[in-house]
């Protein structure tokens, strides 16, 4: 049986775990849920009543190593076995020498050696001077090193205790990696190897790459020599190539931090090749595309870099990323008040980065947005930040999930959509899309929020083609919305349903069944499918047409007709 790993196929890229693709449908616990076995012990069984069949959850480097050379995995052991008996995946979380761009999970003997793991210097603006922070320097050697033995060790000891079963699938490595309080490192170490100009194999690699990632082009444009001209003797500095000030800077740290956790990667990955990966706290360089809804622009991530972490895998930055750490099988965004399908696009960009959100809002509105990542961009699964002290409202989506996962998986890009429609604010009129639409075939898929004679609710959901690229057979799922249809041949003069049935899933074999066959108020007598929300408001209107949602799973199939118009 193999160990879990990514298997790109014509439906997208999937996790495969004991030879079967998996839909990881997680949540991330807080920060120091998994340090103990018996914290963790009733909230195994409240996860899964929730459909969560994977948890993130650190596993730092001062609590394996507290002395140099001495290893403990005993309270990892425990809460290996307790997830492998709740039947629940883990994704741990490697804090290593960097958490949020610092250091705050080393060892203390790491912390109190400067000689050895010598700090990160940045300027005071206020002092005139520079000061010392508590983040290990990207160009010290004997940090990556220490580091890497350690995650070496905990690679190791995973292959050895779960690699029979598979209970852990992804390993992060680091978290939210990048230098705050300044665009780049200003100590001397630092300053030398800035002025030693762009290291010539990073801009052979960068001059013969053929699709730099666009956000790359948009922040650096194209000032990269031709790769013939790349000589020992030609020097390039990093502001002629990426631009002045931290432009420069940011480009400098990421191909050190890189270089750092490329490092650490590798050594993971010697040791038991499973998937890994590294997280993003995200940028913005327009406010304007923040997803913030009343909330503040300083939670947005930042626009300068050192304001978020500089040198963190960015999108402008991810080419540089990709080639110092290639043991890293993809970067993953924490994805909270950044348009959300922006940033999708973002880290599908390449096509060979699986989209895996190792964050997000756990609210209503964060998970509502799931479906846009799990349906249109094939996401190995979204975690729900702080899922410990609050999954119910992800719950809902996921028992969906949990319910219809074979059908996604078995679906091809084209064959498959998600979507979200955000509450209406009382004040002004909605936000983001009125509609989503997509072609399937010959046939076009129209969404609109859920019909009520009320205020209309939010809603999310997925619509997927059954059968082949010209059926007009759909699954239809979510709460919240409407589906109509729309014949794209130039022939036909009608379009509606043939047929639509409510389905639920059997409880012990997990297939669906039909529960209500569908039509009239329904369905509008034919022209769309509602697909009504918990509670629908009826505005007062006293007759009962709009049902409140029962199993948010329906089957329907449209059909044409052409008539010759005389």
């Amino acid at each position: 049986m193999s160990i879990p790993h990514l298997r790109h196929t014509d439906n997208g890229i999937h996790l495969i775990v004991k030879d079967k693709p998996v839909l990881l449908l997680p949540g991330e616990l807080h920060n120091s849920s998994l340090s103990s076995a018996r914290y963790m012990s009733p909230i195994w069984a409240q996860m899964k009543a929730q459909s969560i069949n994977t948890l993130l959850g650190a596993v730092t480097w001062e609590l394996i190593e507290p002395v140099e050379g001495k290893f403990d995995f005993s309270e990892l052991d425990q809460i290996i076995l307790d997830a492998r008996a709740h039947g629940i995946y883990l994704v741990l979380l490697w804090f290593g020498s960097y958490k949020n761009g610092i250091s705050t999970y080393a060892p203390g003997w790491v912390k109190r050696d400067v000689e050895r793991f010598p700090r990160v210097h940045v300027w005071d603006a206020e002092k005139g001077a520079k000061r010392t922070i508590e983040m290990i320097s990207p160009f010290s050697e004997e940090g990556w090193k220490a580091d890497a033995r350690a995650f070496g060790k905990l690679m190791a000891h995973l292959k050895e205790v779960d690699g029979e079963y598979s209970t852990v699938v992804m390993v992060q490595v680091q978290n939210e990696t990048g230098l705050l309080g300044d665009s780049r490192d200003r100590s001397r170490l630092a300053d030398k190897t800035f002025n030693s100009g762009v290291p010539n194999d990073l801009l052979a690699y960068l001059s013969s790459k053929g699709n730099l990632h666009p956000r790359f082009i948009e922040r650096y444009g194209n000032a990269l020599p031709k790769a013939d001209s790349i000589t020992e003797t030609n020097m390039h500095s990093w502001s002629s190539i990426f631009g002045p000030g931290t432009h420069a800077d940011e480009a400098f740290m990421a191909y050190h931090i890189s270089t750092y956790v490329g490092h650490v990667a590798e050594a993971g990955k010697s040791a038991y090749p499973i998937p890994l990966y590294t997280n993003t706290w995200l940028n913005f360089d327009d406010p304007f595309v923040l997803d913030l809804h009343g909330f503040p622009i300083v939670v947005g991530g930042g626009a300068r870099p050192g304001i978020y972490p500089s040198g963190g895998p960015c999108p402008h930055v991810s080419d540089i990323w990709r080639f110092n750490a290639p043991a890293l099988d993809f970067l993953a965004p924490d994805l909270y008040f950044h348009d959300y399908q922006l940033v999708c696009g973002d880290y599908t960009t390449p096509a060979s980065n699986p989209l895996f959100v190792p964050e997000q809002r756990r609210d209503e509105h964060g998970a509502r947005r799931v479906w846009l990542a799990y349906a249109t961009y094939g996401a190995l699964g979204t975690a729900p930040f702080g899922v410990d002290t609050g999954a119910e409202i992800i719950g809902k989506e996921y028992k969906l999930l949990s319910q219809t996962a074979r059908f996604l998986l078995n679906a091809s890009p084209e064959q498959r959509m998600g979507f979200f429609f955000d509450e209406i604010p009382e004040n002004g009129g909605a936000k983001g899309r009125s509609k989503w639409t997509k072609a399937f075939g010959s046939l076009e898929v129209i969404v609109e929020r859920a019909f009520v004679f009320g205020k209309p609710g939010p809603g999310g959901g997925m619509v997927i083609q059954l059968g082949g690229l010209d059926s007009y057979k759909f699954l239809v799922v979510g709460r919240g919305f409407q589906v109509r249809f729309r014949g794209l041949s130039e022939k036909v003069t009608f379009t509606g349903i043939l047929d639509a049935r409510e389905k639920e899933a059997d409880e012990k074999t997990g297939e669906l069944r039909t529960l209500r066959t569908l039509n009239g108020d329904e369905t509008r007598s034919g022209e769309f499918l509602i697909m009504p929300n918990d509670d629908p408001d009826y505005g007062g209107f006293p007759i009962a047409v709009t049902i409140p949602a029962r199993t948010c799973i329906a089957e329907v199939e449209a059909y044409t007709v052409c008539e010759r118009m005389v």
